[in-house]
């Protein structure tokens, strides 16, 4: 039960109180609601995905699927004109927030499921392939999931746009990208699951490198899609064509994602090499909330100390002797 709270508190923690309530304290209000969402559905998320025998693709489809059942079953901030000014930040067409969209599909598949579920295994590397839950206790997180999406559309929903809906039309299309990413994740995925040996002709870049290169692109995509610190406009907004600017995130994030994936492979890839990818992405996420206010700058500093001084002792930990066994080969998260 340790680790299944440790997951839970570290994918709460990197959504929300070291991102967005840095810039919005008033998050931290819904922190007991938060909890529930993100820890039961991520939890839920890495559960399923070990029980199934899937791996890191796995994990990447279930991300989505949260994504849509969080911002558009419970949020229904892919489609309001009003929730969070979203649809002033860029692209609206069709009467969906695409620049919204495209933002919280990085935020929530990396920040919200992928890093956690990482850093917990560097936290319990024995349990890397196993479940965290009983039968149990995996019905008693299932069943708090719906609840947590329930308590978007009820709690925050309708207090930042009161009674607003999405259309029925664009909920049971929603219903639908939540299922077929699910269904190929437990399905399909795992099915042509290939556990590729390390290339010993293939060498990681130096830590550092692995941990400033993810820094510099999450920095890059988050200020093309969304204002710093979410005051006034993105940074680039008067630049490019808003369709443009959709098109330079996706390329600032996929070589981010390919690079992680290559350096995988390497025969000298190891957790050190995982805790700095891990550590860039969360510093950055956290700096890019700091230049809203005076405020927002001291308690993204307190944050970002905090990241680090954690980050630290993780690695302290990796350096024990027999700290972790050896994970497997090419296995980049």
């Amino acid at each position: 039960m340790r680790a299944a709270w440790t997951l839970a508190l570290l994918t709460t923690l990197s959504a929300e109180p070291a991102f967005t309530a840095v810039a919005v304290p008033s998050t931290w209000v819904l922190l007991p609601l938060l909890l529930v969402m993100y820890g039961a559905g991520v939890l839920l998320i890495r559960e399923a995905v070990v029980r199934f025998g899937g791996g890191l693709p796995s994990l990447v489809a279930l991300g989505l699927a949260y994504q849509l059942a969080e911002d558009g079953l419970g949020l229904q901030a892919l489609h309001s004109p009003d929730m969070y000014d979203a649809a002033d930040w860029g692209l609206r067409a069709l009467g969906i927030n695409w620049t919204y969209w495209e933002s919280q599909i990085g935020i929530h598949v990396v920040l919200s499921v992928v890093l956690p579920v990482m850093i917990a295994d560097l936290i319990f590397p024995h349990l890397r392939e196993r479940p965290y839950l009983r039968t149990g206790g995996l019905t008693a997180t299932g069943s708090l999931a719906l609840p947590g999406v329930l308590g978007l559309r009820f709690f925050i929903s309708a207090t930042e746009d009161p009674g607003y809906r999405t259309p029925t039309g664009w909920t049971l299309t929603y219903l639908a990208g939540i299922a077929l990413p699910a269904w190929l994740a437990l399905r399909v995925l795992p099915r042509r699951r290939r556990r590729p040996g390390a290339r010993r002709d293939r060498k990681a870049p130096h830590p550092f490198v692995v941990g400033f290169v993810p820094l510099y692109l999450t920095m890059a995509f988050l200020t093309t899609l969304l204002p710093l610190g979410l005051e006034g406009d993105p940074l680039l907004d008067d630049t490019m064509t808003k369709p443009f600017l959709l098109v330079v995130a996706a390329v600032t994030a996929i070589p981010c994602a390919w690079l992680a994936a290559r350096s995988g492979t390497a025969g000298n890839w190891s957790d050190v090499h995982r805790l700095w990818l891990a550590g860039g992405i969360l510093v950055s996420h956290t700096a890019f909330m700091m230049p809203g206010s005076l405020t927002s700058f001291l308690v993204g500093l307190v944050a970002t100390g905090l990241e680090v001084l954690a980050l630290r002792a993780l690695a302290r930990h990796l350096r024990q002797p027999n700290a972790a066994p050896a994970p497997a080969p090419g296995r980049t998260w």
